[in-house]
């Protein structure tokens, strides 16, 4: 029987592969097509994109002081300074697959004791604490909610948009096996096998 902790592992990786795919596709784009306005929360790829990995940055220092039994970054606005720090998606497809490694990490070495731990921020309004697997679970919708809106955007040029809506379907292995290669993946280490 699957535990929890082992989804959070899997949605991880599923995360991580999701965002190979539409950082691959982004990267086919003409010059000048990653930055051009577009209609969407945020007004371009180049934004959305770079919003994903600097709120994915925060979570993940917050989780992992959080397991450390350190106190949360005293300014988490440091993360969001430049707001787009990223120009290219080749610059920012090895900054968004490294943070998507330290979730790996995490969700890979927490324990069902794990689960409820609080995670500490310092917001605006004050100190707030959520419970690890929920932040985790805001997270990953955090993730999906920004990529269905740069699929979206990807839409309207000439590159076509990956296909991002499955969740490893065990008779769809072959369809990610190029691309678990290309990351180092494996069905096993998903699953935990």
């Amino acid at each position: 029987m699957i535990t929890l902790e082992r989804h959070l592992a899997a949605w991880a990786y599923q995360n991580a592969w999701a965002n190979h795919r539409l950082l691959a596709a982004c990267a086919k784009l003409a010059p000048g097509e990653f930055a051009a306005r577009r209609t969407s929360f945020f007004p371009s790829l180049k934004a959305t994109l770079n919003h994903i990995v600097t709120v994915d940055w925060m979570y993940a220092d917050a989780i992992e002081r959080a397991l450390a039994g350190r106190e949360p970054h005293p300014d988490i606005g440091r993360f969001y300074e430049p707001e787009e720090p990223f120009a290219t998606v080749a610059e920012l497809a090895p900054a968004q697959a490294a943070v998507d490694r330290r979730f790996i990490a995490i969700c890979e070495a927490m324990g069902a004791a794990d689960l409820e731990r609080p995670v500490a921020i310092l917001r605006r309004k004050g100190r707030v604490e959520e419970e690890l697997h929920r932040l985790l679970a805001h997270v990953f919708e955090h993730q999906i909610h920004h990529r269905g809106q740069a699929h979206a955007m990807l839409a309207g040029t000439a590159v076509a948009p990956p296909q991002l809506d499955e969740f490893f379907c065990a008779n769809e292995a072959e369809l990610r096996e190029a691309d678990f290669r290309a990351l180092g993946f494996t069905e096993d280490a998903v699953w935990g096998r």
